[in-house]
Formats: structure tokens, sequence, C-alpha cells
């Protein structure tokens, strides 16, 4: 059985070997300026450096471009891709085909990520970007097991699939809660709200806590819960799925470490001694389970149920 890639967020710089020690393939890392609910911030001189580190290694990086750009943001893109196609990024993840677009021109060669977070839902449309330049697709998080083995089996395009971390729920490109506070007069209690972390939308009748995440691209509503498909990977392993993404934003780089190497442990039993996965995976649930935050319950997402409107 073919192993699929293990793709990690880090949130700095000096998260880099120990999540390749962890047993990470691959990274995405870049700008919130670019890309959308980033684990952390990796300015230019990080991503050259982080590139540089990756692929003494042998593991790759991609960089987050999947943010949606407006008129004044667009003449910057021919910059930044050339940038990242000199320091020799493995890939581009994008959502706005204007990315596209300026790939063509200033770097066709760059290998392109499909990713707009909602709208991967059906093997044709991962086809069309896949006929317009993108190498692989990013699939929705409301997708079911069975829509994403159907996926697989007629994707003319690698499928990603996140197997662990929380969701995006609802996002604004206004920054809410900053627009709020200020209209109460209260600006400076959320002045450092990125370094907090702290920020939730109560659910007293369902007992949800719900984080919020502002960033420059604007506000983010995420997930109460994390999803962890660590005793479920089988059945997409058997399917080739490509990638399995852990999302390591909010968490601490302490918290991505651990995680990573669960899911390193359980995709290397799964390809060469799947009895003994069997045999531990409830084990590896557990151990995740004792390192989670106390407010973020696992659950299986939307991979056992039908998505509900």
């Amino acid at each position: 059985m073919k192993k699929p890639e293990l793709l990690v967020t880090p949130i700095e710089l000096a998260d880099m070997e120990k999540l390749i020690e962890a047993g990470a393939d691959a990274f995405i890392v870049g700008e919130q300026r670019y890309g959308l609910r980033l684990a952390g911030e990796f300015s230019r001189d990080d991503i050259k450096q982080a590139v540089q580190i990756a692929h003494k290694a042998g593991k790759k990086v991609y960089v987050a471009m999947n943010a949606i750009f407006h008129n004044e943001k667009v003449d910057e893109l021919a910059d930044y891709l050339s940038f990242l196609n000199e320091v020799s990024v493995d890939a581009v993840v994008f959502g706005d085909p204007a990315v596209l677009m300026t790939a063509r021109e200033v770097a066709p060669d760059m290998k392109l990520h499909w990713n707009t977070e909602t709208t991967a839902t059906n093997w044709y449309t991962c086809n069309y970007w896949g006929r317009k330049g993108a190498k692989r697709a990013v699939l929705a998080r409301e997708l079911s097991m069975d829509a994403i083995i159907e996926t697989k089996e007629n994707a003319e395009v690698e499928i990603e699939v996140q197997v662990h971390g929380m969701t995006c729920m609802f996002q604004s490109k206004r920054t809410l809660l900053g627009n709020y506070f200020e209209y109460q007069g209260k600006a400076l209690e959320i002045e450092n709200r990125r370094k907090n972390k702290n920020m939730f939308l109560v659910d007293d009748e369902r007992d949800n806590k719900y984080p919020i995440f502002e960033d420059e691209n604007g506000t983010h509503i995420m997930s109460p819960n994390d999803i962890c498909i660590i005793d479920e990977l089988e059945e997409m392993m058997e399917a080739g799925i490509n990638s399995f993404k852990i999302d390591g934003i909010l968490k601490s780089s302490e918290y991505i470490v651990e995680v990573t190497k669960k899911y390193r442990q359980a995709i290397d039993l799964c390809a060469e001694d799947n009895e003994k996965y069997n045999e531990i995976k409830d084990d590896l649930l557990e151990e995740i389970e004792e390192i989670q935050p106390i407010n973020r319950r696992l659950d299986t997402g939307f991979f056992f149920k039908e998505t509900v409107y």
C-alpha cells in the first residue's frame, strides 16, 4: 500500500527540524497577506530558510496564496510568485484564478495546488482546475468518506484531505471583532488578540466554544471540535489519497509535533503492517485525546455523516 504524504503546518521556522524528525513529509507556510488561516507567519526570509531546511532533508515546502484577492493586491502577485520560484518552493496553494494566471506568466513551471476550502466537492470540478494547470485538489472538509473515495477514483489530479485539526465554519473579509470593540471604544483590549488566541463564541445550549481567528484576511469562526481520524486511515490509503494534512492553526508547536508523531506511526503501520495498525489504532487515538486542549473534543467531522445545511 502506497503511503500518502504527511503534510503539516509549522508555527515558526524553529519548528521545521522538530517536525521533520517527527515524520512530516511536507509543510505549508506563508504570510497572511497572501494565505488564509495560517498556523504561523513566515516572512520571505523565513520561507527561503524553510525551503533550505526541508530540501536538505528531502522534504517539500508549499506556500499558501489561497486568499481572496481584490484589485489592490493583484499587482503584487507577480513579484511574490517570482520570489517563490527563485527560492524553489515545491508548490503554491491557490484558490483565486488570479494566482494561476499570474503564475503562467512569471513562473510557468510552478506546481499549483487548488484549494478553495469549500468548493472542491466533486471530481468534475477537481479535473476542471487540473486541466487549467493545477496538479492537486484540496477537498472540502464537509465531504463524507464515500464522496472522498469516489472523487479519488475519478480524479486526474492529486487529492489532499485534512485528517486532523479544526476547520473554518465562517469567514468575513471584515475584521468583525475589531470593528465591534473599536465601536465600543475598547480597541486596546484586543490589540494582542492574535497572540492571546483565546477569543470564543460561546453556545451554552450546546456547550460549545467556537474559536475566533482574525488576520489580514478578516474574521474566521472555527469549529468547536477537532477532526481526528487517526483510527480511520485505511480506506483512504487503499484508495490512494495522495496527501493527509494536519492543520495546526491555534495549536502549540509541541502539540503539532506530538500529533505528527502519532500520524507518522499510524500511516507507516497501515501501509506496512495493517494487522498491527488495527491492533493499536485505538491506543493512538487515546494518546491524542490525552494531549487535547480541555475545551477541544475530537470527532470525525463529516467523514461518516451527511452534510446538513
